[in-house]
């Protein structure tokens, strides 16, 4: 997934993939080869190793975030003041850190050799940053213990580590869920894979206003959708906890008392 994410010890022992062999491309065209940088080929090792280890199903679900993004921006200068900024990836940190308490098993692990599942009771989380190196994933530790504030400020430190490649192997490492936001560049819908040893992962999408039906009035109005995918390791986690998840997720982001009440 990326540089310093280690891979699961279960992993280690599986047969590698024999490498696909490549026809000459030069045969229909001039062609150049480039040395792979070593962020690349930590992901293609941590990749094959998910793609090849865990059975992976993505549900889908949207959140209106209408009223959410109302708030954000109206207290988007105060956190500003306190020297963070208060993105959509921030305020996800938060509810993500209080759905992890609630649902356990997205906050654990599979030991196949001892049979069993280890359960973490500390909530790290990791979120992908893109930068010009490639996908790197600094990881928010002990997320649940912090306000928003807090949240949004270390997450903008280590995104900009992550950018000017300086980020340390420790702050790469120990997340048990990751967090993936595309909609700052686009798209309606992406399945993330799971990197292992975590079992889940949350895509996340550009959000878009839609007419939603209103039963009350009886007519159409529009609202501001976000698309969330949530992947998952089926061996864990079967589809209906998975779908209580992201709903809850979904509720959390429609109505933040929910997170004050059971987060």
């Amino acid at each position: 997934f990326a540089s310093g994410v280690t891979a699961p010890a279960q992993a280690s022992s599986a047969p590698a993939a024999p490498a696909f062999e490549l026809p000459d491309f030069s045969r229909w065209g001039e062609v150049e080869r480039s040395a792979m940088s070593g962020i690349r080929k930590a992901t293609v090792r941590s990749m094959s190793t998910a793609w090849g280890t865990v059975p992976m199903v993505t549900h889908f679900d949207k959140a209106d975030v209408t009223e959410l993004e109302v708030t954000r921006k109206r207290y988007g200068p105060m956190v500003e003041a306190a020297g963070a900024k208060l993105t959509p990836t921030a305020i996800l940190l938060k509810v993500i850190a209080g759905a992890l308490r609630k649902f356990p098993d997205f906050n654990a692990s599979i030991d196949v050799e001892s049979q069993e599942v280890v359960y973490k009771r500390y909530v790290n989380i990791g979120v992908a940053v893109d930068t010009d190196a490639g996908l790197l994933v600094p990881v928010v530790k002990d997320a649940d213990r912090k306000n928003l504030i807090e949240l949004a400020a270390e997450l903008g430190e280590l995104a900009e580590k992550a950018r000017d490649r300086k980020l340390k192997p420790d702050e790469m490492q120990g997340g048990n869920f990751s967090i993936s936001n595309l909609g700052g560049i686009g798209g309606h819908g992406f399945t993330p894979i799971v990197n292992p040893p975590d079992v889940a992962i949350l895509g996340v999408s550009r959000s878009t206003m839609e007419p939603v039906w209103n039963k009350e009035t009886g007519e159409f109005e529009p609202r501001l959708m976000m698309p969330l995918a949530l992947t998952y390791d089926h061996r864990l986690i079967d589809g209906a906890a998975a779908a209580r998840f992201l709903r809850w997720v979904c509720r959390a982001l429609e109505e933040p008392f929910l997170l004050a009440l059971e987060g």
